[in-house]
């Protein structure tokens, strides 16, 4: 398993959370199940391969912060997207973005440069190109807009 693979399956729990009523805890203790993880492996190459104990901290350290900062993160990605109200943005673009941002907002050990790159990766995986080019410009827009904040304090 890759890091990119880790970062696939935390998105698609993020967008599975949107549409369930339990908390994250309960969807990760429940996704995980070796049961439920083979049913997935039927129906996506993706889940072929278990995350071991590193991949899987990840995946539930990303999905809980996520979780956790939901509305600091909805509020960013609201306040960059000037053509598309969050409620308008596909799902999939919504989790990619949430995951990406937490990413760069918490994740110290994760360049965000990184965090983009794959964050457009994913999305090229499941949206259209238009949809990859709103993921792009909104987490570029974000960390231009951080990096000029940090230079007007300098």
């Amino acid at each position: 398993m890759t890091r990119t693979v880790a970062r696939q399956i935390a998105v698609r729990i993020c967008f599975s959370a949107d549409f369930q009523e339990e908390d994250v805890s309960s969807i990760l203790e429940s996704f995980f199940l070796p049961e439920h993880y083979a049913s997935l492996a039927e129906e996506d190459e993706l889940f072929a391969e278990m995350p071991g104990d590193s991949y899987r901290e990840y995946i539930e350290r990303l999905v809980t912060t996520v979780a956790g900062h939901l509305e600091e993160i909805d509020g960013i990605i609201d306040s960059r997207s000037s053509t598309r109200k969050i409620e308008r943005i596909p799902k999939t673009a919504l989790a990619v973005l949430r995951c990406a941002l937490c990413e760069i907002l918490f994740f110290e050990d994760i360049p965000p440069s990184v965090s983009v790159n794959e964050a457009v990766m994913i999305a090229k995986k499941f949206d259209t190109p238009e949809t990859v080019s709103f993921v792009n410009g909104l987490l570029g827009a974000y960390l231009s807009s951080e990096k000029d904040a940090e230079q007007d304090k300098g």
